[in-house]
């Protein structure tokens, strides 16, 4: 996936979760922010970012905010893009044999889950998540309580119990990662259900990405340590 029109600037402050303000060569501008968790490790002060421009008369900012720059790594932050991201890496041929189907944003029961695949074999229902929060090498999720992120995986169990397969598929918006789990310390529930999906026969994935200020590619999956088992 590649990005165009995109600007390097400095993070100065962000008003509201939707909102930054950035330091561009036109000099103080406002920027939308492409992502509503916390991000508080990697929006500080005078960091180093890239933003996409768009001046579109319909927009109210001309700014997306798209990647920043964390201890000499650049990290995406787009929570839009995980989605195409997976999409590119199940056609390149992993996760999934072979799809005859990939369709977006399917509904089953009361969720709407992301990717919906389809083989002669198979029939397969995937939620991707976008993971930006790193901390020495380990990234987690959440990096902010989801309930809408536990009731995707209590639904993933039904599809599974109703014989679909079902997976999860992590996409860590970086490189450099050790492994991946789930982040019990901000959401203790959501690591819960985590585990009990797993136990249930969710498939549980995870895949890293190279990443630049203009583009991002899934590359290699990453371990997944799920922790302590549920009682």
């Amino acid at each position: 996936m590649r990005y165009e029109r995109i600007e390097e600037a400095v993070f100065l402050s962000r008003p509201n979760r939707f909102v930054a303000r950035v330091r561009t060569e036109r000099g103080e501008e406002v920027c939308h922010v492409k992502n509503t968790g916390r991000c508080r490790e990697l929006l500080i002060p005078e960091t180093r970012i890239w933003v996409q421009r768009n001046e579109s008369p319909s927009r109210k900012t001309a700014l997306d905010l798209i990647a920043v720059e964390k201890e000499g790594r650049i990290v995406n932050i787009d929570s839009q893009i995980p989605n195409k991201v997976a999409e590119e890496w199940i056609r390149s041929g992993h996760l999934f044999e072979r799809p005859q189907m990939i369709r977006p944003e399917t509904r089953y029961g009361n969720s709407r889950f992301d990717l919906y695949l389809e083989n002669k074999d198979s029939r397969m229902f995937l939620e991707v998540k976008g993971v930006t929060l790193e901390e020495e090498g380990v990234a987690r999720f959440p990096d902010a309580p989801t309930e809408r992120g536990v009731k995707h995986v209590e639904e993933l169990v039904r599809c599974r119990e109703e014989g679909y397969r079902a997976g999860i598929l992590f996409v860590i918006q970086m490189k450099g990662i050790r492994y991946l789990e789930p982040n019990d310390r901000t959401h203790p529930e959501f690591g819960k259900a985590l585990r009990a999906a797993a136990d249930a026969g969710v498939e549980i994935h995870a895949v890293d990405c190279l990443v630049t200020p203009e583009s991002i590619q899934a590359d290699q999956s990453v371990e997944v340590r799920l922790g302590e088992k549920n009682e």
